[in-house]
């Protein structure tokens, strides 16, 4: 299973959907996605099965930055949290 992403509306707004395994192969590919746009972006993350380091390291920067994560599985987001809280 490889990563699929696309474009959906969602309430009037845009919104990335990412569907599959999101590993670090696929992390400038969705940069250029998120970078397209002019505004604030939000990414669906309900679809993901497996993610790496990478790219959990990658979702909690764009928190960070303003980027809202969608239906963001339960152990996505506690990784997320782990990753925050070890010392860089």
């Amino acid at each position: 299973m490889v990563l699929r992403i696309e474009w959906i509306e969602h309430g009037g707004q845009r919104v990335l959907q990412l569907s599959g395994r999101f590993k670090a192969e696929e992390l400038d590919q969705v940069r250029a996605e998120i970078s397209a746009l002019d505004f604030k972006t939000s990414l669906d993350l309900g679809e993901v099965v497996l993610v790496d380091i990478e790219a959990v390291r990658f979702l909690a920067d764009c928190e960070l930055k303003g980027v809202i994560l969608l239906r963001c599985p339960l152990y996505i987001r506690e990784w997320i949290n782990r990753e925050r809280k070890r010392p860089s």
